[in-house]
């Protein structure tokens, strides 16, 4: 299959057909890991590894004890 790059912003896109969406086992806000093969001259791009409920709700509690604690954390960072 043959895609068009658009251009987004001051970045570049290219759309992802919804056949291979399926086959990859992707959504719509899905994020993705692309490298580049610069011997072939070629992206790969694949699901990124999807994390556990632990870890979501590490990430949660971190972020609710930064937004709680952010004066302070910034008040500690400048000494």
């Amino acid at each position: 299959m043959t895609q068009k790059v658009l251009k987004v912003g001051s970045s570049a896109a290219v759309t992802i057909p919804k056949k291979s969406l399926e086959e990859l086992g992707l959504r719509i806000g899905d994020r993705v890991v692309v490298d580049v093969d610069k011997k072939r001259k070629a992206f790969v791009v694949q699901p990124s590894k999807k994390i556990s409920k632990k870890e979501a709700r590490i990430a949660e509690l971190t972020f609710n004890f930064v937004e709680r604690y952010r004066k302070d954390l910034e008040d500690l960072a400048r000494k």
